[in-house]
């Protein structure tokens, strides 16, 4: 990993994840939780939760560091790129299987103040081993459980010799309960996403310069939230099936659709895009596309009914024009989860993964 370490303000980073939506992982997962109508703070308080104080890098780091936007709200991706990533104390839980190929333990660390729960992937042998962490699609919380979602990848990428990180999130499985408002931007699990590649690398028998991420689905949105916000964490990402870079295309899509009360909640904390235009882009990572400092892989279904296909597109196109190594694969016939082209693409995965650690070293 060659991370570029974030020039933080001296004052305190205020961060309250809130409402976004997202597609589904898996067919038949439920959609996704409405917006809290929860009561706005009193006047002149904040109306964000306190995450982190995150502390100063050194300042000869600061000159390489993509430039960074100014905080509108401290409910933004902007705000979130000061907050350096926080990887703790991998501990285990229980250890569920063991194959000839790896080892999957059930896992906790902390992220920020918070637990957040896993499954930890260890290919046999003594390493170190190229590093993966996964965010998964969206799956009901209250019904979720330890390392659902992403199955599939989990098992290919640990078979394939990858250490693979799968992320509960907060709010989901054993991880720490949060207000259902704190995960509707999908801010909080972006957190969690980045802190969980900081303890990865802590780990003896991973790489620190083969790390990558891959998300699917909303797992995708969270991916692109952490490149755009911590530039350098990981060697290469991939986004999978991804939900829209663009965060009122998911709100419209997904919430106005079956849940228009949440979107009026959510208008009536925060404004509505017509009063707010810069609030609602600060919650999309195409805003700051530009930052983007690792190759991306992006697959995607031709007839994805979830995420629709001019989504991928769209961000492929913007990806391209910021000067992101960008590049996207359309599968014939593939809808939302994907069926006969699966093993094609997790191949597709592994050596794209492959080529950019070597191309990195």
């Amino acid at each position: 990993m060659r991370r570029l370490l974030t020039a933080v303000l001296p004052t305190l980073v205020l961060v309250l994840p809130l409402a976004a939506c997202s597609g589904d992982d898996e067919p038949g997962a439920a959609p996704e939780a409405s917006v809290s109508t929860s009561p706005s703070p009193p006047a002149g308080a904040s109306e964000a939760t306190p995450e982190v104080t995150p502390e100063a890098p050194p300042a000869d780091s600061i000159a390489d560091e993509p430039a960074l936007p100014e905080v509108r709200h401290p409910v933004s991706l902007p705000a979130l790129m000061r907050q350096e990533p926080r990887g703790g104390r991998l501990r285990v839980l229980r250890t569920l299987e063991r194959t000839p190929a790896y080892t999957r333990q059930e896992v906790s660390y902390r992220s920020d103040r918070l637990r957040v729960t896993g499954q930890l992937l260890r290919p046999r042998g003594r390493g170190p081993f190229p590093g993966i962490v996964l965010n998964h699609g969206y799956i009901e919380p209250s019904i979720y459980v330890n390392g659902q979602g992403l199955a599939r990848e989990q098992v290919a990428l640990a078979t394939a010799g990858f250490v693979v990180l799968h992320t509960d999130y907060r709010g989901h499985a054993g991880s720490s309960p949060v207000p259902e408002l704190d995960r509707e931007t999908r801010l909080g699990y972006t957190r969690d996403a980045v802190n969980a590649v900081a303890t990865l690398e802590s780990l003896p028998y991973v790489d620190d310069d083969r790390l990558a991420m891959l998300g699917r689905s909303m797992g995708g949105g969270v991916t692109m939230n952490a490149l755009v916000t911590q530039p350098g964490l990981v060697d290469a990402a991939v986004v999978y099936a991804s939900v829209s870079s663009r965060f009122l295309d998911n709100v419209r899509h997904f919430s106005e659709r079956g849940r228009p009360e949440t979107v009026a909640a959510f208008v009536d904390r925060f404004g509505s895009p017509e009063e707010r235009p810069g609030f609602y882009r600060d919650l999309s990572p195409r805003t700051f596309f530009d930052r983007i400092t690792e190759p991306v892989l992006a697959l995607h279904g031709e007839v994805d009914a979830t995420c629709p296909p001019r989504w991928a597109r769209e961000t492929q196109r913007l990806m391209r024009a910021a000067g992101v190594d960008s590049r996207l694969r359309f599968y014939e016939g593939e809808d939302h989860a994907f069926y006969d082209r699966w093993q094609d693409s997790m191949d597709l995965t592994i050596r794209f993964l492959r080529r950019q650690f070597r191309a990195a070293a």
